[in-house]
This record gives C-alpha cells, structure tokens and sequence, in this order.
C-alpha cells in the first residue's frame, strides 16, 4: 500500500506547480474569449425495440424496419461536406441489454471492396471499413471506436483525451458483415456491459464512419476540420432503461507450458499454470478487476529496434489487464503531440523515449527484471472509471521475488477532475519498486486544457508537476514538471510547444525516464493544405520541426535536432516524404556505439562536440493493394563519420487468407575508430483458416547479437471472450557467426479462457 511519507511534500509541491499553473492562468483566458461558437451538432432519437435479431450481416429481420434511419452522411476526405459517390444508410436501434446498429454500404461496382483481412483482431488500415464511434459520457474527449470490415473482422480502440486511439484494448462485442451485388452491409450487438457510461444519462456522443479504400474516401456522419472523434460527434437521445445484468465477468484460464534450455545449464520444465481473470462493475461508471496468477505467455512479441543512441528505448504495453482503461492512467499529455500524427510521415526531430521520458506510471516496468527478464506477477486489483464529475483509476499489484528483487507491492493512484466540458485537473501517486528493493514514491499533479472551437480550430494546453522520493537519493532535485500547447489541426496551421524539466534526482521507480539532469524544449509549425479532390496529390504539408535538450548543471547543450519535411498523400492512399535534418550533440562522456556480441570489438565515439546533417527520402504503398510496402532512405554525416540507412517492408496479400510481410533495416557506420553495418530483418506470415482461426509466425534476426526467434502462434476465437492460443517461442545463436544456428531456448504453451457473463 502507498506510503503516507509523500504528504509532506505538498507545500513543496504546490510552489513547483506554480510555474505552469501560472502559464495557463495567462493563456486560458484568452482562449475562452477567443473561443467562438459551438459545431452544430446532428441528433439522433434511438428508439428501444424487442424482437429477435441474429447477427449474421444481413438486415432482413422486421425489426430493423423499425430503427432509426440515418442517411445524411459527408465526405471527410478527399472533400469535406461534399457529397459520397457511394450512399450509405445506418439504422440503430436498443434493446435494454445493447445497441444494435445495422449498416448498408452501396457499392455500384463490387469488385472496388477492398476485404483482404480475415483475422479477428488485425488492424483493418487497408480494408474498406465501418465504424462505430461512441462517447457515453458525452464528455467529448473519451469513448470507443468499433470497425468491421466487408469479411466481418472486427477491431476496436479507446479513444484517450482525443490524442489518440488505444488499438490495444480488447472489448466483447459481435458483427457480421455479408456482401451482395449492390455492396455489403453488416450488423453490430455493442453490450451494455462491455461500455462504461453515466446511469440515468439518456444522451450520448455518436458517429458514424466509412472508409471506402478503392478511392481512399472517408466519409461520416459528422466531423469538423476533417477530423472525426468524439469532439466531432453527433448526440444520440432517448437511451433509457439499460441493463448491464451483474456486470461480472470471470474468465477462468489454463496454461500447460513446456520450456526447454539447450547447451550450457540445459533443462527441460513443465508447467501446469491456472489463472483467474474477474470483472466485476461496480457502477455502469466504474470498473473492478481481480487477476490471480497472471500469466502473459500468449502476449504478441515485440518487434526489435535499432539502438544507435546512448539512452534507453521505448516498448509498448500489449497486455491486456493493463491496457483496460489505460486512459485513466494518463499523466500530463507526456508522450502525446507528435507532430506526425496530425501533418504525415517522417521521422520526429525528438525521438520516442525523449517524448515519453518522465512518465509516472509505465506498466511495462511490472513483471520485468532490470535485464528484461520475467517475474512473476502473483496478483493484481485495479478500480477504473469514473465517480461524479471524478475519473478515478487505482491498480496495486503483488509481484513475485525474483533473483535478488524480492516481492514488491506496486501501487498506483489516479485522480482526475472534469471541470465542465474543456478542463481536467489531476493528481497521481505511485509507490513500489518492480526492479529492485529500493523504496520509492511519486506524486504528481496536472492540468489540462482542450478548446475545440478555436475561431473554428482546436487548441490544448496543459502543465503537470511531479516529484519523488527514493532512498539513497537526496531530497531535492527530485522533481520533473513542464507544459505544453499544442494545435492540433488536421488541415491548415498546426504547430507545438513543449517544455520538460526532469532534475538529477527525479527517479519514478514505476515510471520511464530516458534522461535526467535536462530541459527539453519541442516545438514545430507547419502548414497542410488539401488540394482539387480530382488532384493526384490529396494533401501537401510542409513542416519546420526543432528539438533542443540542455543540461541543469550548467545550462549547457546536451542535443539538438532540427529538421524540416516535405509530405505528400496521393488520394490512392500512398505518401511521399523529403526531410532535411541537422544534428548538433555535445558527449560528456565517450559513448560505445558497438560492441560485438562475443565483445571482441568494440566502437566508442569519444567525447565532444558533434555537429552534421543529413538528408531523408521516403515512400509508402497503400496497404489496400495486393503487393504494397515502403522504402527508406537516410543518409550523410554522422557524429565524426558517415552513416547510411535503408529501411523498408514488402508485403503480399494474393488473397484474403494468406499476407507476407518482409521488413528490413541496414545501417552502415563508418568512425574514425572502425566501421559497422548493423542490420535487422523480420519475416511476418499468417495464414487465417476462417475469422475464427489463423495462424502467425514472426521471425526476426539482428546481425549483433547474431539471435534470431520464431514466435508462432495459433489462435482459435469461436466467439467474443473465448480463445484458445498455442504459442511457440524458439531462440537460436549464430555464435560462431558461421551462418550455422543452433537452438538457446524453446517454449511451447497452450492457453485457454472462457468468458462467463453475468
């Protein structure tokens, strides 16, 4: 449980939240005089029906004469408010137990439906799509967004303050989608117990999407400055009454694993692992959840990254008791604004572990050793959603000993308030250690702003402070705090400033941090502008980008990165990027660059100062083509040498059952003390028997550590909230780098759950 010992920091604390508290005292005004009037948003009246409806795709039951006809739909692109070349017609209805939304998508030529993924749960960025995006609290900042394409796939996202959609999160829901000779049309059951939402609120946020690939047409229900989330959305009225029955879920799971160590020390195990998952509402507000056992042996692998920097790298979460709710967790918008998002393709001038240094709360740390390696997660409780006006999130999690690290309690506290429809203010606490024995604790405070009515534009602004305490460090220089405001806009001007302070003893146990003793300043501007809808180019962007990093010590340089980009989209979905970069980089220290995975050779960059440029090239295909891919270029000066880097993919779909993706990176280094080439190569393959079952395998391989791993994977889903996986991990060496593998490690395991809904 949290240590009482961070309450005597608050007078401290408040002094140091100050700086950007006074910031947003200055700017928030003007931005509520400025802010103009609201988007003149469409309604909908949903009307509650009864009747049988089987979700097989086709609208042919009675009861859906009786829904809610929703016709009036727009393009977002290629021209917003202009009129579909394909109409659209949406029917919605409830019963007390979910939604019911019913779609017809008209297709004069039906040979132009792009449905070339069949695999539950893979990201339909090539298909042609229709998407259903809900905001129950109809805060306009949160929600869900449902997609399923012309195959019946589906996938679904969080939206998290708007920045972004957490594609991670897993939630129970059908559809089925059937195709005929005038299009496709499909049928979607969202449970009520699968969303969370405000009781007796009879009005939400909702919209409508569809992604017609052939053309690259998007078109919605509504939107504004081309951008479609729940700041956009229309309100639906007349949800009275629902039920979410018990509102619990238990998801008993069983894991029979085989583990094997080759060479040196070699051993063979088995395991027999059962697990416990519960989900229980509390509220239709508020979620509680209970593991036991937890076991992530089914968790998809990450994909390796190059590492030519002296700071540490950034992972993304994939496990999926942590991803529930996880914008909850959300701490001061650090890790958000990337300019890339909003203006295109390319590479950011800050990289993203400097974006996300700072952290409070990264649940990667938990059940990873300071080496990578797992530790046993015994137990977990985590209490998520929302109380009144209040987003609360709270997890504490047991984690078994491990080598020298003993059992750790890890705890973690999250408070925000919504102060209307514009305003959140925060506070955080973290206390625990998941890699070693030292005691630490965090508390942190933030505050955030988004207008989205801007003199027709949206703006956010936000300021977090926050500060630890950890044995054996001293009890100042201990704190990290910063601001940012940023413009979001997806056409026009857009630009961004950001300031991070992270001081020399600023240590989140629980949290991320690339670098401290620095501030950091981001900032960029640029311009994109949409041209005639019968233009090749759809859109033209060009960006101004500067990232400047110094030390506290002495106000010195530590890094700067200025670049400017050029992008292009085409309206067949393909882009096209130029870059120009300039480096600037002071070493205090030499820093080793390579070094052999048998340590006979080793590069180090002497300290100093570096200055030099580069140049960038870049093109990707539309993934709505059979064959379709990217390639890379980036080379010219580097530290006190030259450095060049191809990196790309190819994949190939010759149909709707079977993709190949190759990717590739190669960086040749030329130094003053020797030269390198590091390369990575990855294969991705699956082959999908149904929607219901597919089979993928994943090889990657790095010339360093001369390793190469196969994770295969067979995954069975008869339904939503039953699967079933059988996972093979195996590790080979090329250790006498003789181009002869020989096997490290292997693992077989065989998982199964079963979701019982009360």
């Amino acid at each position: 449980m949290p240590d009482l010992k961070y309450f005597p920091y608050c007078s401290q604390l408040r002094q140091y939240f100050l700086i950007p508290v006074a910031f947003l005292s200055i700017v928030l005004p003007f931005f509520l005089q400025a802010q103009t009037t609201d988007l003149d948003r469409k309604s909908m009246d949903i009307p509650i029906l009864t009747g049988d409806v089987t979700i097989n795709g086709s609208l042919d039951e009675s009861v859906w004469a009786q829904a809610v006809v929703i016709e009036d739909l727009h393009q977002v692109l290629p021209e917003e408010y202009a009129t579909p070349t394909q109409p659209t017609q949406v029917r919605v209805f409830y019963t007390e137990n979910a939604l019911y939304v019913g779609a017809t998508m008209t297709e004069s030529d039906p040979d132009q439906i792009t449905d070339r993924v069949l695999r539950q749960g893979q990201a339909l960025s090539g298909d042609d799509v229709f998407a259903v995006i809900l905001d129950p609290y109809l805060d306009r900042r949160n929600g869900y967004r449902f997609e399923v394409n012309p195959n019946g796939v589906r996938w679904e996202g969080l939206f998290q303050n708007i920045t972004g959609v957490e594609g991670n999160w897993q939630g129970i829901w059908e559809a089925r989608s059937e195709r005929g000779e005038n299009g496709w049309t499909t049928e979607i059951r969202i449970p009520f117990q699968s969303l969370s939402f405000t009781p007796g609120s009879s009005t939400w946020g909702i919209n409508f999407n569809r992604i017609r690939r052939s053309d690259n047409e998007n078109i919605a229900w509504m939107s504004r400055n081309r951008e479609i989330n729940p700041s956009t959305a229309g309100t639906a009225t007349g949800l009275d009454g629902l039920h979410q029955g018990l509102g619990l879920d238990v998801v008993p799971s069983m894991t029979l694993r085989r583990n094997r160590k080759f060479g040196v020390g070699s051993f063979e195990e088995n395991h027999y692992e059962p697990q416990l998952d519960v989900f229980y509402k509390v509220t239709p507000q508020l979620n509680a959840s209970l593991t036991l056992n937890t076991d992530f042996s089914a968790t998809e692998v990450d994909d390796r990254q190059v590492n030519l920097t002296r700071f540490n790298m950034f992972f993304p979460e994939k496990r999926d008791f942590f991803l529930r709710d996880v914008d909850i967790f959300e701490f001061g918008q650090i890790g958000t604004g990337n300019f890339n998002s909003t203006s295109g393709t390319g590479s950011s001038a800050i990289s993203t572990p400097a974006r996300q240094s700072a952290r409070p709360f990264f649940s990667r740390k938990i059940g990873l050793g300071p080496n990578g390696e797992l530790i046993d997660i015994v137990g977990g409780v985590k209490l998520s959603g929302r109380v009144g006006d209040w987003n609360v999130g709270t997890l504490l999690i047991n984690q078994d000993e491990s080598g020298l690290i003993d059992s750790q309690n890890i705890f973690v506290g999250r408070t925000v308030l919504n102060v209307g429809s514009r305003t959140q203010v925060g506070a955080i606490v973290t206390d625990g250690n998941p890699q070693g024995n030292i005691d630490n604790t965090l508390v942190g405070t933030d505050i955030r702003y988004r207008n989205t009515s801007f003199y027709g534009n949206t703006v956010e602004a936000s300021a977090f402070y926050q500060q630890t305490d950890t044995d054996g460090l001293a009890s100042q220089d201990n704190a990290s705090y910063g601001l940012n405001v940023f413009l979001p806009n997806a056409q026009g001007w857009q630009g961004l400033y950001q300031y991070k302070r992270v001081e020399e003893n600023f240590f989140p146990a629980v949290g991320f941090v690339n670098n401290t003793d620095v501030q950091d300043h981001h900032g960029n501007f640029g311009y994109r502008h949409f041209l005639a809808p019968d233009s090749f180019f759809r859109s033209i962007a060009l960006l101004a980008e500067g990232y400047r990093s110094e030390n506290l010590d002495d106000g010195s340089l530590n890094i700067e990165n200025i670049n400017l980009r050029l992008t292009s989209f085409s309206n067949t979905n393909d882009s096209y990027w130029t870059r120009y970069n300039y480096f600037k980089e002071v070493l205090r220290q030499p820093f080793t660059i390579f070094r052999a995975s048998d340590n006979s050779r080793t590069i180090t960059i002497p300290a100093g100062e570096y200055a030099w440029a580069d140049g960038f090239l870049g093109i990707t295909l539309g993934g709505q083509r059979r064959l379709s891919g990217g390639l890379q270029l980036q080379g010219g000066e580097f530290y006190d040498g030259t450095h060049f880097q191809k990196n790309g993919s190819v994949t190939w779909r010759p149909n709707r059952n079977f993709s190949a993706t190759f990717s590739f990176t190669e960086n040749r280094i030329k130094l003053p003390d020797g030269h390198f080439t590091l390369r990575l190569y990855g294969l991705n393959s699956q082959y999908v028997f149904s929607s219901t079952l597919s089979w993928t395998n994943l090889i990657q391989y790095d010339n360093i550590s001369e390793n190469m791993g196969l994770n295969s994977r067979l995954h069975w889903i008869p339904k939503a909230g039953q699967q079933a996986f059988l996972v093979l991990n195996w590790g080979l060496t090329d250790a006498d780098k003789d181009n002869h593998f020989v096997s490290t490690v292997a693992d077989l395991s065989l998982k199964v759950n079963y979701t019982f809904r009360f």
